[in-house]
């Protein structure tokens, strides 16, 4: 079955760095979690994995801490302190909406199409984000790994949980996905999305995205909705 854009009965849409624009606070708060592990700034430890922290956005955050820190215990201890630092920054102000995502989302929306917001964050740091934004009540479902049985991206599970939940779509062929990283396109391959699309705003650019298997590249989010309506 061959769909087209105008056929995208859902839109799942990522949040930091595709929806949410939040200057590297994902760096930040991943410095404050390394110290409590003790892994100091400047040293040959912090600087790999800060790599590995870099090329593995959009994964589950907890997903990234048990391969950095190995044992369920210490990543555990690292991701509470990772949220709890990300979620204090976000409390400080330091995220704002990427240029044109409300409008892309009201505009969607308007469009007839359902849209889903999801995050590789847990719960309360996307509750964080929504509430820091205003954006409580925007879309009808909001996800984090915990709600889609606890995997995150790379895996298609809470592509494919929106689309049980929202039964927006009579088909994944007429699911879009939409992110700034490969791990929200793979994602989106995974769960059989018709439309893939990776955008610029965010962690990864565009052999990452075609690499993953997108079926477009977009400046921003900004662009969806006349690609949704045939204009792309």
């Amino acid at each position: 079955m061959t769909t087209t854009t105008t056929d995208i009965r859902l839109v799942v849409l990522d949040m930091a760095g595709t929806t949410v624009a939040d200057g590297g606070l994902v760096e930040r708060a991943f410095d404050t979690a390394a110290r409590e592990l003790g892994v100091e700034p400047g040293t040959d430890d912090h600087a790999e994995k800060l790599a590995y922290v870099r090329a593995t956005m959009g994964e589950s955050k907890i997903s990234v801490f048990r391969h950095l820190f190995g044992d369920e215990d210490r990543a555990q201890r690292a991701n509470a302190a990772f949220e709890k630092a990300y979620g204090e920054l976000v409390d400080g102000g330091l995220i704002a909406p990427v240029p044109g995502a409300r409008e892309t989302i009201e505009e969607l929306t308007a469009q007839g199409r359902t849209v889903v917001l999801t995050t590789g964050f847990a719960r309360v740091t996307q509750d964080a984000i929504l509430g820091a934004l205003g954006w409580q009540g925007l879309v009808p479902l909001t996800l984090c790994p915990a709600d889609a049985g606890g995997r995150g991206r790379p895996y298609p599970d809470m592509v494919l949980e929106a689309f049980l939940r929202t039964k927006a779509a009579e088909s994944v062929a007429q699911v879009a996905v939409v992110g700034d990283t490969s791990y929200d396109v793979l994602s989106g391959v995974r769960a059989g999305a018709g439309l893939v699309a990776g955008v610029r705003t965010g962690a990864h650019g565009d052999d990452a995205f075609r690499a993953a298997g997108a079926t477009h590249v977009l400046d921003s989010v900004a662009d969806l909705p006349a690609l949704l309506q045939g204009a792309g």
